[in-house]
């Protein structure tokens, strides 16, 4: 018997209007994304990169994607799949695998200067589809790429050529699928996230196998911790989040997180890996903030 009442069902409509749900999946680009560098940190002491790449999107997509079903949404079409398969490899195989493979050898806070460069390429791509930035949204992007080279003033690159190269491949391939997929045949939402990740999980095996990659040891509890981590915040939450806002946001607004996860990726380093803040890292906290806040304003606006 269903008690629902008339009442009821407004009040969950208006939860689940986006006027309600950006903000929520703002939260979860900006602060979730921004503690999966520390996450990914911890699950590289008991994973090889790629297969920890793997691993983690075919259990988060396989999960979602049941649930999905189970739930009565519409499964995606053949070329709907294909879709997804190509922006999978571009976001999660190159994309996100890159980050992985350079972590290794790469400081985290040159990764996310790296990552960061991402809404740069973004506003670049969107602007070959005839979307460019307008001027108060050209501005916060400046301005939160200038946070982002503050914070970063002191760093060192200490990762191997190879690690910087992938570096600079990865936001340049997550920017492409970003924002080729919003012209492209995809299938709603959360969906899209769970097909786009079992996607994106094959090419990550396929490299896997091909390296030779393999576990010198079982991995301990607390890489496996970290990877349930990765796999339901970072993963089913953070990266359908992001997803979501690539379907209803513009562009600049959608990689904003790019300047907010650097900051949130110091504080939790700080209190969970003991890392000191200098000077430069809150100046450099609050110019990004600034940035955000200049292309939060132009969405407003617009």
């Amino acid at each position: 018997m269903n008690d629902a009442t008339p009442a009821d069902s407004a009040a969950s409509s208006q939860l689940l209007t986006p006027r309600v749900l950006i903000p929520l999946a703002l939260f979860g680009v900006y602060v979730i994304w921004g503690s999966t560098y520390y996450g990914l940190r911890v699950a590289l002491t008991g994973f090889p990169p790629f297969a920890l790449a793997a691993i983690r999107f075919v259990v988060a997509g396989g999960l979602m994607f049941a649930l999905l079903l189970w739930r009565g949404s519409k499964a995606p079409t053949r070329r709907q799949w294909f879709n997804c398969l190509v922006t999978g490899t571009l976001l999660l195989g190159v994309g996100n695998g890159g980050v992985c493979y350079a972590e290794q050898t790469v400081a985290s806070g040159i990764a996310a200067v790296a990552v960061a460069s991402a809404a740069l390429f973004m506003a670049i791509f969107a602007g070959l589809y005839g979307q460019w930035p307008n001027r108060m949204e050209w501005i916060g992007l400046v301005i939160g790429f200038v946070g982002i080279v503050v914070l970063n003033l002191g760093g060192e690159l200490r990762g191997s050529p190879a690690g910087a190269i992938a570096l600079v491949i990865s936001p340049i391939a997550w920017a492409f699928g970003s924002v080729w997929s919003k012209h492209q045949d995809m299938p709603e939402p959360m969906m899209s996230a769970a097909a786009q990740m079992l996607a994106g999980s094959v090419p990550l095996a396929i490299v896997s196998l091909a390296s030779g990659e393999h576990f010198s040891a079982v991995p301990d509890a607390t890489s496996l911790a970290a990877m349930a981590y990765l796999i339901v915040f970072g993963s089913l939450l953070g990266f359908s989040a992001y997803i979501y806002l690539l379907h209803h946001t513009r562009p600049a607004l959608a990689s904003s997180y790019a300047y907010v996860n650097p900051p949130v990726a110091v504080l939790v380093g700080v209190l969970l890996g003991g890392e000191a803040v200098s000077r430069l890292d809150i100046i450099g906290t609050v110019i990004i903030v600034a940035g955000v806040a200049a292309i939060t304003l132009a969405k407003a606006k617009k």
